[in-house]
């Protein structure tokens, strides 16, 4: 078994989720008292929320970057770097290391793919709904991505960053999200990506009608594979 290198606390919430992803996935596919080698680096999402607010996305490349090198160090044979939206500086990340780094995106849509659709509504922080950089790597797959209205970004942001990564979990806020997904739905989504880690606190596939992908879930998934494969 690799050991696999999580580069965690944007936020915490949601690293939480993928340390618990990754053993339970290990444990049901290797039995008994199984557990994953996992190495871990867990930043202040503080000083990485305000670098992403000051638009200072060098200086947080900078700062991944020399975490995963340091994963590296630690012993881990593959980065995943446990945040939609960190994944704007996957670049200089990949650059720092030598060891495979298993890309989110590539995940998300190749599940995509495997349930046989090609248009699907994102929904994430501004930053991953708004910049090109996670959409593009979708559209890369063959991809047609569907972003909410303005209106709704900025709430389904709002949400994120005030509620889901301080774990809050409202209903209303839950409600919101779902009326979301619909209008995407209707606009023409064959399926809905979860792009933020923390959503998946909120939104589950049994709440929605059409089909949802939990990018959390299909990034550990695909780590493990890569971690038991021979």
């Amino acid at each position: 078994m690799k050991t696999i290198g999580l580069l965690g606390g944007m936020s915490w919430e949601s690293t939480a989720e993928y340390y618990r992803l990754a053993n339970e996935l290990v444990r049901d596919r290797l039995g008994g008292l199984h557990s994953a080698r996992i190495v871990m680096i867990s930043v202040d999402f503080a000083e990485v929320e305000a670098m992403q607010a000051a638009g200072q996305w060098d200086e947080a490349g900078e700062l991944l970057a020399d975490a995963a090198h340091r994963l590296e160090l630690a012993g881990a044979d593959l980065i995943v770097l446990c945040t939609n939206t960190m994944h704007k500086v996957a670049a200089p990340i990949e650059d720092a290391i030598s060891v495979p780094f298993v890309h989110l995106a590539d995940a998300t849509a190749a599940a995509v793919g495997a349930a046989g659709l090609t248009k699907v509504g994102l929904l994430g922080t501004i930053f991953t709904m708004e910049r090109d950089f996670y959409a593009n790597r979708l559209r890369d797959h063959d991809l047609t991505v569907l972003l909410p209205e303005a209106e709704d970004r900025q709430r389904l942001n709002a949400i994120i960053y005030d509620e889901l990564c301080l774990g809050v979990v409202r209903e209303e806020s839950r409600a919101f999200y779902l009326e979301v997904i619909d209008r995407l739905v209707d606009a023409g989504a064959e399926g809905v990506i979860l792009g933020c880690t923390e959503i998946e606190l909120l939104v589950e596939q049994s709440q929605v009608a059409t089909k949802v992908f939990p990018t959390t879930r299909l990034h550990v998934e695909a780590a493990v594979g890569l971690a038991l494969a021979d």
